[in-house]
């Protein structure tokens, strides 16, 4: 990688610009009763910011992973095992990558009330990683 070509700060920024804007997503999606979709938004608002998380503590671009206890870990994130436990749930939220059975059995899964208890969640990991990134 060609060091001076690597602006650090402009890709951490890109990340958590695009982290923010799957947050706005994941709560209008919420709002508009589309539970397992803000689910896969509340993916990958923590996917980007571990990316950038990523890049701030290596100075290198993030794995190709969709897995966030790998990024928490390849970035070295000192994290509880209930956060390790959080990741690892949140992780199979990412629906892009499931067949249409498992799709469909999470989407019965998204009520109401589960989609909220991790929209949360995931707000209070959001800030969380937020801070790190600081």
């Amino acid at each position: 990688m060609n060091k001076e070509q690597f602006d650090k700060q402009k890709i951490i920024d890109h990340w958590v610009t695009g982290s923010d804007d799957d947050f706005d997503t994941m709560i209008a999606m919420y709002d508009t009763h589309r539970y397992s979709w803000s689910l896969f938004l509340g993916h990958l608002t923590i996917e980007k910011l571990l990316k950038a998380y990523f890049v701030k503590v290596k100075r290198d671009y993030p794995p190709f992973t969709h897995n966030l206890l790998k990024l928490a870990k390849d970035s070295e994130l000192e994290m509880s095992d209930e956060l390790k436990i959080n990741l690892t749930t949140i992780t199979a939220f990412n629906l892009n990558t499931r067949y249409d059975d498992y799709k469909r059995s999470f989407q019965k899964k998204c009520t109401p009330t589960f989609t909220l208890d991790w929209i949360n969640k995931i707000k209070k990991i959001r800030l969380w990683i937020k801070e790190q990134i600081k």
